[in-house]
């Protein structure tokens, strides 16, 4: 999926033009106060290279889901001020995203200067994909940069709709960067290639599972789903969480790894506790051995050693999911680990590739985020580019 990027627009084929451009500032917000900026400095790169170019930048972006309807609790207020601030320019905040305040805004533009939409889901039009409001938001301006990753496996208004308007539809600093990193990572691998899937349910993950077995030398699986696999293998895993109706997918599975030549990994021991509670009772125990009234909430450390072990000499990690449930201090010692190590591997050269989601979120929270080689900043997006999807707001840009 080789698209036109913003890097191949000069500031002669963009001075004093109008760029619409879509980014993801759904940002975390408490009681109207930003709690996590990191999306919105994530749009720095494309926003600062437009104004310095002498476009005249015209930010669309959803908050929350207001359903359709206007609701001043999602207003994108808060968000103008905070990118002001960044920007170390005013940012103009319009109260619609679409009709006459829009226009007489955009006209008064200089050079350089940035306007903020207002959020574009206040109309049931933007999740509808529907062509009328997509012909009105793309109205104001001349050209379209996409870089929301966060939201491209979504074909609305604002990330698929308006690309039939307006030309060229490029892919903004953010966006090029996500598909060189992923992938780069599943089409072009430097080898051996690992993917470590973690989460709750095997149902979630089944897609991209299944994909990685076709790519990678290495699958390590951790979180809540080992337990399904350790059942289709007839053992006891107490009372954790099993989804039954996964049983022949799960053994599939892992004889198709066997069949492929891939090195599947499940956790040789566990950490299991007497209730779903952040102060429950803890014992580790080997996966033979679980108790009956016992649910695993996390890896136990021989788990981890076998998984650094195995993760040593690799060229590539892809990282999807935590390895327990990491939300409870007490188990989230396994997800923790894993996070160093790739933290670690990184260091000596190793591509590491945090696939959005929880994984991002423990990687922060350990505060590691800095050390990983690439950071995804879609979840559900991630997910499908490595399942080997196609995502519509990428489909619909210019190719190169």
């Amino acid at each position: 999926m080789s698209k036109k990027s913003l890097a191949s627009l000069s500031a002669a084929d963009i001075a004093g033009k109008r760029a619409l451009v879509r980014v993801d500032f759904n940002v975390p917000m408490d009681e109207g106060k930003i709690t996590d900026d990191t999306r919105i400095r994530a749009a720095l790169p494309t926003i600062q290279d437009l104004t310095q170019k002498g476009a005249k930048v015209i930010l669309a972006s959803h908050f929350g889901r207001p359903k359709g309807k206007v609701k001043d609790e999602f207003r994108l207020t808060p968000v103008a001020k905070r990118l002001s601030e960044l920007l170390g320019q005013e940012v103009v905040k319009t109260d619609d995203c679409i009709g006459d305040d829009v226009a007489t805004k955009v006209a008064a533009l200089q050079n350089g200067q940035v306007l903020l939409l207002e959020n574009v889901r206040f109309y049931p039009g933007e999740e509808e994909n529907d062509p009328q409001f997509a012909e009105k938001l793309a109205a104001n301006a001349d050209f379209y940069v996409n870089d929301a990753f966060g939201t491209a496996h979504r074909a609305h208004a604002s990330t698929e709709g308006v690309t039939k308007y307006l030309s060229p539809s490029v892919a903004g600093y953010l966006v090029e960067k996500e598909l060189q990193y992923l992938q780069g990572a599943i089409e072009e691998p430097k080898r051996p290639l690992a993917a470590i899937i973690g989460g709750s349910k095997v149902s979630s993950k089944i897609g991209v599972i299944e994909t990685l077995l076709e790519k990678c030398d290495k699958l390590i699986i951790g979180g809540g789903m080992i337990f399904t696999f350790y059942k289709a293998r007839g053992l006891s895993v107490g009372k954790s969480l099993v989804e039954d109706d996964k049983l022949e997918l799960a053994k599939s599975l892992e004889a198709k790894a066997k069949e492929k030549g891939v090195t599947f990994l499940l956790p040789t021991d566990i950490v299991s506790a007497d209730k779903f509670d952040k102060d429950a009772n803890a014992t580790t125990v080997s996966i033979e051995n679980i108790p009956a009234d016992g649910m695993g909430l996390d890896i136990g450390p021989d788990s981890v050693k076998v998984f650094q072990e195995a993760l040593a000499d690799c060229k590539t990690v892809i990282w999807n999911g935590p390895m327990g449930v990491f939300e409870f201090d007490k188990f989230a010692v396994g997800t923790e680990a894993i996070a160093r190590t790739l933290a670690e591997i990184s260091q000596t050269g190793t591509t590491t590739i945090i696939g959005g989601g929880d994984s991002v979120a423990a990687v922060e929270k350990v505060g590691l985020a800095e050390k990983m080689s690439h950071i995804s900043t879609g979840g559900g997006a991630s997910l499908e580019l490595l399942e080997g999807k196609v995502l519509p707001g990428i489909a619909a840009l210019d190719e190169a």
